[in-house]
């Protein structure tokens, strides 16, 4: 299939209103699309089928599930896109907002001083007009910029249309490997030999290291952490922990996920605690917005041998179930011709609510610089 024919045929599904979801995985140069043949809305709190699953922060609220079984799946490799050349919106932020971010980043800091909380992660949205709000456009656009981001649009007409490029991975399961990440503190990309982090930063990051280890203890083993790493995600910086392990075999899919979900890179610790002081606070409904998305329990065969000619080997094909996830982050939702994006920040008792302020401002305009 080539990038013509792929495109036309997501933009006709699209026109005639039908589920479909675009993707580009991190570091991968392929493009995956799921064209729902219906418009059927199915969902799961199982985890157990087969599909593409897109999650809400409140897990209490079921995920919407694209069958397999009710889907075309198509792909393309391809480096870079063609795209229309744009001039960026310039996102001018409303100081109402930034009073109101400010105020609830204090009541956090207080929450956190008062002993409630060990950190919260607080966001909020930015409405914005568009003069182009092609959808995939905006995609082509994303997927050229982040190449270590999982990349995505995602429409489906009885919920929403989504797009966003994340580069923190929920989890990754190969057969009973699971792999998962801590991602933390943000920063501005400047051209510097290594970046420096504050201690508030590198708390932050610890945080989210030591409630992932001990979340997933009761349902795996040989659990392995990485070193600390800078990763680069466009114009920003972030901290980022490498953490392995072995399912055990008495353990399930579900269970995994809400143990890990929301983590607190994007919800706080205690996660309950957190989780409240969200639901009551924010003044708004996060919907799937830190909530996550990917491939679920697709099978996927290997051969010992890529040789086709060893007959011998190739007998031996082991088929593994996969699963991979993504947070929700750096994302936006297209209502109309206006896009809602959303952004937020990890809040612990060292942080500064004018600077927490200014990390949003840093976040919107960098989904913001593929928009006009």
């Amino acid at each position: 299939m080539t990038e013509d024919s792929f495109f036309e045929t997501l933009e006709a599904h699209y026109t005639k209103q039908l589920p479909f979801v675009v993707y580009s995985r991190p570091i991968n140069s392929k493009i995956k699309c799921w064209l729902q043949n219906d418009t059927v809305l199915h969902k799961t709190d199982s985890f157990t089928e087969s599909g593409f699953v897109f999650s809400p922060f409140n897990l209490e609220d079921k995920s919407v599930l694209f069958p397999k079984e009710a889907c075309l799946i198509s792909e393309i490799e391809i480096d870079a896109l063609e795209t229309d050349q744009i001039d960026s919106i310039d996102i001018i932020e409303d100081q109402l907002d930034k009073i109101q971010h400010i105020d609830l980043v204090s009541k956090g800091i207080k929450s956190i001083e008062n002993g409630d909380l060990e950190k919260v992660v607080l966001s909020r949205f930015v409405s914005k007009s568009l003069q182009d709000a092609n959808p995939i456009s905006i995609f082509k656009r994303l997927f050229n910029r982040y190449k270590n981001a999982m990349v995505y649009c995602w429409y489906h007409p009885k919920v929403g249309l989504w797009i966003g490029a994340t580069p923190e991975l929920l989890l990754k399961v190969e057969g009973k490997q699971l792999t998962t990440i801590s991602l933390a503190g943000t920063q501005s990309y400047r051209r510097v030999s290594k970046p420096t982090w504050t201690p508030k930063e590198i708390e932050e990051q610890q945080i989210v290291t030591n409630y992932i280890k001990a979340q997933i203890q009761p349902y795996t083993k040989q659990i392995n952490v990485s070193e600390v790493d800078t990763i680069r995600a466009g114009s920003l910086l972030h901290l980022k922990t490498k953490i392995t392990s072995l399912i055990k075999d008495d353990s399930d899919l579900k269970s995994i996920l809400e143990a890990l979900h929301p983590t607190p890179a994007v919800c706080g610790f205690p996660k309950a605690n957190a989780k409240d002081f969200i639901l009551e606070k924010e003044n708004y409904n996060r919907d799937f917005y830190t909530g996550f998305l990917g491939e679920l329990n697709l099978k996927e065969s290997t051969t010992r041998n890529t040789n086709r000619r060893n007959v011998e080997n190739n007998a031996y094909a082991v088929v593994k179930t996969k699963s991979n996830f993504y947070v929700n982050l750096r994302c936006m939702q297209l209502v109309n011709n206006t896009a809602q994006i959303y952004v937020g920040g990890g809040i612990t008792k060292d942080s500064n609510p004018e600077k927490e302020w200014e990390e949003t401002v840093n976040k919107t305009r960098t989904i913001g610089s593929v928009l006009n």
